[in-house]
């Protein structure tokens, strides 16, 4: 198989860093441009000392002419950056997107969480919102993939096979996540600067965080009666997101039954381990991998999990 011709656009923020450091260890890719604005003509090595053993390019500004060269774009830029870019691709380009440009599936439902204008709506049609676990081969039929959201990952691919599989009551699900400052970027340090980030624990986005958007929209496919509360908070580590969900079985469903139902979901699924029930979760066992862990336990309300 010949090697697929990569751009990484933002490749020097918390996201990009870690997405050259995944793509360097792919052998099927091969990093042809690596682009940014601030660093021209540094080298990547400079963010991560790990990358200098690799034969890497120096960062240059985004050249729409680099499209003729490559098959895949990664954008890890700011939110509306990558819909100006997703106006200049070729026939032959995918762009694989980690901001939120193209995760909701209407202009309006965007522009009302991002307070941007869409500046690419007539590419909406040609995105998906893609969990791989979730979408499976469909993935494939699409110009441009929008990675979903953190908190959203560590909801949807534990709570969609049960809502698919009417296992759960749905009128009122509790999510509680709790992340790491890198989630918040480079920028981080300046945004919470009187929080003390390294002993504190913080809440924010009450009730309004950008991620309800992606979460209720993907309910949404499922049915329109799918009530939910998230609340995010920051958290004193630098990665990892634990997320604990409060849900309600429905009358005879078993904690094994979900347990069964989880682990044949997605028993092709490499990366998602469902662990044995009342397993006690630590974002240690994660961290810097691609997994996500499950873990099923009961609450002193019979009925809850």
């Amino acid at each position: 198989m010949n090697k697929v011709k990569v751009l990484i656009a933002g490749s020097t923020g918390y996201i990009g860093v870690q997405l050259v450091k995944l793509l360097c260890n792919h052998k099927y890719t091969k990093i042809k441009y690596l682009c940014g604005n601030s660093s021209v003509g540094k080298k990547i090595s400079l963010y991560d000392k790990s990358l200098k053993k690799y034969n890497l390019p120096k960062i240059t500004k985004l050249n729409y002419e680099y499209l003729r060269n490559i098959d895949v774009i990664f954008t890890a830029l700011p939110n509306g950056e990558s819909q100006i870019i997703s106006n200049k691709l070729t026939e032959k380009n995918i762009l694989i997107d980690l901001s939120a440009d193209f995760r909701l599936q209407t202009k309006s439902t965007f522009e009302k969480y991002y307070k941007i204008k869409h500046k690419s709506s007539k590419n909406i049609k040609k995105s998906i919102y893609a969990i791989p676990e979730l979408v499976k081969k469909n993935i494939l039929n699409k110009k441009i993939i929008a990675c979903p959201g953190c908190y959203p990952t560590s909801i949807l691919i534990p709570l969609l096979p049960l809502l698919k599989k009417k296992l759960i009551n749905t009128n009122n699900i509790i999510i509680d996540s709790k992340s790491g400052y890198s989630g918040a970027g480079r920028n981080v340090h300046k945004i919470h600067k009187n929080n003390n980030l390294y002993e504190s624990l913080s809440i924010y986005g009450v009730s309004n965080h950008r991620h309800n958007s992606e979460i209720q929209q993907e309910f949404n496919k499922l049915s329109k009666k799918i009530n939910f509360e998230f609340t995010p908070h920051l958290s004193p580590m630098f990665r990892g997101i634990l997320t604990t969900i409060y849900i309600e079985n429905k009358k005879g469903i078993t904690n094994k039954k979900i347990i069964n139902t989880l682990r044949s979901f997605y028993k092709k699924d490499i990366f998602v381990r469902i662990k044995s029930e009342n397993s006690l979760l630590s974002t240690n066992n994660v961290i810097n991998t691609n997994f996500i862990d499950i873990s099923i336990c009961k609450t002193k309300n019979k009925k809850k999990l």
